[in-house]
């Protein structure tokens, strides 16, 4: 990985750990990544870490899906999650095909480099 690339997956992965909206799973993957890169373990852990963000980004449909349930309104708070689903509806209108949380923004801005990662 050219150092360009590495140095970006790096400021991106910094900010995926800081968001409230991380996943446990994909910030110890993110931290396993980060102590792998310049060692003989980081083309084995850049592929696990990339299979790990491609199933922990959350989909627009999902997020709306998620926000208009028992489940969601439990999570964000019922009159929160009206507003996080209408947030989604109106993101998805505009061609959105993620979550824009952080977490998500994130992990979306690693994944648009993943071809350059490997």
């Amino acid at each position: 990985m050219d150092r360009e690339v590495l140095d970006f997956v790096v400021k991106k992965t910094h900010e995926l750990m800081d968001a409230a909206s991380c996943s446990s799973e994909a910030k110890a993957a993110a931290q396993v990544w980060l102590d792998a890169v310049g060692t003989d373990r980081e083309a084995a852990e850049t592929a696990k870490y990339i299979a790990e963000l491609e199933a922990d980004i959350v989909t627009v449909d999902g997020l709306i899906s998620f926000a208009q349930s028992e489940a969601g309104a439990s999570v964000f708070g019922a009159d929160n999650a009206k507003n996080i689903a209408a947030h989604a509806r109106e993101i998805k209108a505009a061609g959105a095909k993620y979550c824009d949380c952080p977490a998500c923004a994130a992990v979306e801005a690693i994944l648009e480099k993943k071809e350059l990662m490997q």
